[in-house]
């Protein structure tokens, strides 16, 4: 199948811009958070700025930072707490570098608190279906949002998830989620979906959405696709998430060839390295 390359862009605050062309947008995944399900993910206050600086000088295009996890059987963390580790982790990174931060939440008063210490992008995992003052601060502070897709909460949303054509519903549910979006007053050319493997998904559906990528990628917005080490690795190779990083190696480079133009990775060095290579042989990219 030929690559699609897609050669959009997202616009940043202070006149900057996210070209996403070519070469994927690697994302670095930065928990705040005691019980993220892969504890490589976890960082400190003290650990936060060695462990951006690793992910920048590896590659990575944008560091997303979440102060609540949101793994299969996760608790809800209020505002304060995800406040209390979100803002320093920011500030911190803001200072030392300009790289675009995004902020995982779905919390409006978190988003707000995140743009202003200096984010860039809000990846909201409810696609901006659970705080209704969510959209309107996405708009007033003019920045893009990240829509994913998912089924439930994730205190329960791997309870016996069930889908008719988990395909057609998550593409139709997002779609929606964008005109919501564009309802609100966020522009078209700030939104990216997200299809939501692992959230709320059987296997079948998770391989379903990987196999149909170019499928999101023909709405015309950019597409995100977070796969790494997660479940459906392990359930496909045996392995825990220790064990899963060459299965999420492959994943990336699937989701490269059928047009994500964000991958959403915890090993930023590791995917980087796999996809020049990948994209070296498929002719797409060159050093």
């Amino acid at each position: 199948m030929k690559t699609t390359i897609n050669t959009r862009y997202l616009r940043l605050p202070r006149n900057r811009v996210l070209e996403l062309q070519g070469f994927p947008a690697i994302m670095g995944i930065l928990n705040v958070t005691p019980d993220s399900f892969f504890d490589g993910s976890r960082v400190t206050p003290a650990s936060i700025v060695d462990a951006a600086a690793s992910m920048i000088s590896s590659g990575a295009a944008i560091l997303d930072i979440g102060g609540e996890s949101s793994r299969p059987g996760a608790e809800y963390v209020d505002a304060d707490t995800e406040l209390a580790r979100v803002i320093p982790a920011i500030e911190a990174v803001r200072s030392r570098w300009d790289i675009p931060i995004s902020i995982d939440t779905r919390k409006s008063v978190v988003a707000e608190e995140a743009l202003r210490a200096g984010a860039d992008i809000v990846n909201d995992i409810s696609a901006l279906g659970e705080d209704p003052e969510l959209a309107t601060v996405c708009a007033r502070y003019n920045v893009p949002v990240i829509l994913m897709h998912k089924k439930g909460i994730p205190a329960t949303m791997q309870d016996k998830p069930y889908y008719e054509d988990c395909v057609r519903e998550v593409l139709q549910s997002l779609l929606t989620a964008a005109q919501n979006a564009e309802a609100h007053g966020i522009v078209r050319d700030a939104i990216v979906i997200d299809p939501g493997i692992g959230f709320g998904k059987r296997l079948d559906d998770n391989i379903a959405l990987m196999q149909h990528i170019p499928d999101f990628v023909a709405t015309g917005y950019p597409v995100l696709i977070g796969i790494s080490r997660k479940s459906t690795i392990g359930a496909i190779t045996g392995k825990d998430p220790h064990g899963r990083l060459p299965g999420s190696l492959g994943a990336a480079c699937w989701a490269a060839e059928h047009g994500a133009a964000i991958i959403r990775v915890h090993d930023v060095a590791e995917t980087v390295d796999a996809l020049k290579v990948y994209l070296a042989f498929k002719g797409v990219y060159k050093s």
